[in-house]
């Protein structure tokens, strides 16, 4: 774990400075700035665009994670590349012509409740083109086991330039419909920046012909364009679901609320930069062991972090929100129930990546088809029994029921559980300390109230996972951070 716990804890400084930038565009920036109506529109336009992005790319971004290690051959490899660049092509312009072709009706159907949606429906292509482009880059990067710089494009760069074009609409130097305009545009340009630095990695020699195993490349392809989809749907498809239900305002609610419950999965997304090639490459030098060390060591790693991060975000919440417009408080149990959704996610560790790197990836298409209809159906009738609440408890379903599944296949498989007896002993610390400061409160300012609390729940969390010795990785990384002497012994 040396080289995934090194490039994780840069890329978790990344995200978490990103969450910084992000949190204080969607608590305030957003809020104030945007408004409701504005900001609801943003988040319905870079949701839909999040759906339609994996078609576009065609799975090609893991696709390039789990063959490149296994060509031996700078002549293949290449050939794989120059593919991998082009397949995409094959999916995208012909969305673009028909998408142009019955532009009016699909404009006019998405924008049936909410009609600010119509003349914005072109900017969903553009900017899920653009991500796909970037993703495929990013991945060609994270290949050559260089994942931080593509981190900080993917996690902080839009966040700032969010602010900067937030801040530009405060000032009136731009409008609300020309900030949607600029946030298009900053998505081509990280996708320019992110090809350059891709390229300057590794400059494959161009070439239209196919690698040897081609038919192999594009049957896994076809099925993991789902695969890559299930995230985006389980978390996107609410917010492009309320607008059809609700007035466009709640989606901005709603995307407040998962925002917060979303951070803890930064420590997750951090180490996946890294550990999807290592496991990919595990899994291609038929290294069992290897994979189940990887599966064990980051389960109990993820849940020791985004535990404490459940911690802090849940029992300051009620905090949080005093300091934001009061029409978003109803996003409270948003929060709790996409956070435990995302804990319990991260406590799987690799697993995602298990299935998806091995022979086995074909599951992945009923499994996607499954948890998409299931998310939709439930949606359909949660939400109109309980608004916004209802599309979080029915992504807490689905989750919690598709991830237990998962277990279970890696489990029949390979022989592998990512628990070992220090999961439940984990896990009975955070109940815990949830119990205990749920009930312990400050009466002062809000900011002050999530400062002592967050101090106290922090010392308390860290000095007992570190005398419990629950992760040998995570007591060396604290001995090296703030001097934990003998935590190791």
């Amino acid at each position: 774990m040396g080289i995934v716990l090194k490039q994780s804890f840069r890329n978790t400084v990344i995200i978490y400075a990103a969450f910084v930038f992000g949190g204080i565009n969607a608590l305030f920036l957003y809020t104030r700035f945007l408004k409701e109506e504005y900001y609801g529109l943003v988040t319905y336009l870079l949701s839909t665009a999040n759906l339609l992005m994996p078609l576009t790319a065609f799975g090609i971004q893991y696709t390039i994670v789990k063959f490149y290690s296994s060509y031996e051959v700078k002549k293949e490899r290449d050939r794989f590349l120059s593919a991998a660049l082009f397949i995409p092509l094959l999916i995208a312009i012909p969305i673009a012509f028909f998408g142009n072709l019955f532009y009016q009706e699909i404009a006019s159907y998405l924008s049936e409740k909410n009609a600010i949606i119509e003349d914005y429906t072109y900017i969903i292509y553009l900017v899920a083109i653009a991500t796909a482009y970037f993703e495929i880059f990013y991945a060609w990067s994270k290949v050559q086991l260089k994942s931080v710089f593509g981190n900080v494009l993917k996690e902080l760069y839009n966040r700032v330039m969010v602010m900067i074009l937030l801040f530009l609409v405060f000032f009136d130097v731009i409008s609300k419909p020309e900030f949607i305009y600029y946030l298009t545009a900053t998505y081509f340009i990280r996708t320019l920046i992110m090809m350059i630095y891709a390229l300057r990695l590794y400059k494959p020699k161009f070439t239209f012909s196919l690698p040897e195993n081609y038919v192999e490349v594009l049957k896994y392809s076809g099925y993991i364009i789902l695969a890559g989809s299930a995230g985006a749907i389980l978390l996107d498809i609410d917010k492009v679901m309320i607008p059809a239900k609700k007035a466009i305002e709640y989606t901005a609610y709603y995307s407040v609320g998962v925002y917060i419950g979303s951070v803890i999965e930064a420590p997750g997304r951090a180490m996946a930069q890294i550990l999807q090639p290592l496991t990919a490459k595990a899994l291609n030098e038929g290294n069992n062991d290897e994979v189940d060390s990887l599966y064990k060591k980051s389960s109990i790693n993820l849940l020791l972090i985004s535990g404490l991060i459940f911690l802090l975000i849940n029992l300051n919440i009620l905090e949080l929100y005093k300091m934001i417009p009061s029409e978003y408080s109803d996003g409270v149990l948003v929060v709790l129930m996409i956070s435990f959704a995302k804990l319990y996610i991260m406590a799987l560790g690799s697993n995602g990546a298990i299935i998806s790197n091995s022979k086995y990836y074909r599951i992945l298409l009923p499994y996607g088809i499954a948890m998409a209809l299931s998310v939709y159906f439930l949606n359909h009738w949660l939400i109109d029994l309980i608004g916004i609440n209802g599309a979080a408890l029915s992504t807490l379903i689905v989750i919690l029921f598709f991830n237990t599944l998962k277990i279970w296949y890696v489990k029949h498989k390979f022989k592998m559980l990512p628990f070992t007896s220090k999961t439940l002993l984990l896990v009975f610390v955070i109940g815990a300390l949830y119990i205990i400061f749920y009930f312990l409160n400050f009466d002062f300012h809000p900011i002050i109230n999530i400062l002592l609390k967050s101090v106290l729940i922090i010392l308390v969390y860290l000095i007992i996972v570190s005398r419990l010795k629950i992760s040998e990785d995570i007591n060396k990384l604290l001995g090296k951070l703030i001097g934990f002497k003998g935590s190791n012994r």
